[in-house]
């Protein structure tokens, strides 16, 4: 998806895997960084066609007294059940992406000469990591995973167990990356990292220009 002076970059990871550390880590380095959960959050902004469409699959014990959904209650529904995950999926991914290529045409039309970053946890899986120029996987193994999902969320292991293992596997998604930063370590060595990859990211974007 070249667009002359842009690179555009697949950011994604796992749950917990700390993809969200290396997204502002990637903007503080001067990235622009498109959040695809952002997106997600504004479609489902009561009056918006994805709200419609999701309140009336769901019905509205998902909503909250002024009409917002819960999107916490809604998780744990599509967590349990596959069919409406896959519902969900289709309603919202194509116009998350609508969304996304409107903004960096948006970018493009400015002439902005920039790395643009789309962090989006199921890149892989809806397929549109194909439509990136790179791919930067975050990684981290199942044990951290774990701990830092008890340690944030307050689950049982066995309950952060379950929702790890209803992704792709990050040793499956590491397979398709141009670049993968492993955050099983320290704060600062992923910070080294990401600052590496940065580097090579822009190297990439003027080797096309």
């Amino acid at each position: 998806m070249k667009q002359d002076h842009l690179i555009i970059v697949g950011l994604t990871g796992g749950i917990a895997s700390g993809k969200s550390l290396v997204a502002r880590i990637f903007k503080d380095l001067g990235a622009h960084v498109i959040d695809a959960d952002r997106i997600v959050h504004d479609l489902l902004t009561p009056g918006q066609q994805a709200w419609e469409e999701v309140t009336s699959y769901f019905g509205s014990d998902i909503q909250r007294p002024d009409k917002t959904i819960d999107r916490r209650k809604l998780g744990e529904i599509v967590f349990n059940d596959s069919a409406k995950r896959e519902w969900l999926n289709r309603c919202l991914h194509p116009k998350v992406f609508e969304v996304y290529v409107s903004q960096v045409k948006h970018l493009s039309d400015r002439k902005v000469d920039a790395v643009v970053v789309l962090d989006a946890a199921l890149l892989i899986e809806t397929g549109y990591d194909r439509k990136m120029d790179k791919v930067v996987v975050v990684y981290a193994d199942e044990e951290c995973q774990l701990r830092r999902l008890m340690d944030r969320d307050g689950f049982s292991r066995d309950q952060a167990t379950a929702r790890i293992r209803s992704q792709m596997p990050l040793s499956e998604k590491r397979l398709h990356a141009d670049y993968v930063i492993d955050n099983c370590g320290s704060r600062e060595e992923t910070e080294r990292q990401a600052k590496e990859v940065f580097v090579r990211l822009r190297s990439d974007r003027e080797s096309v220009d």
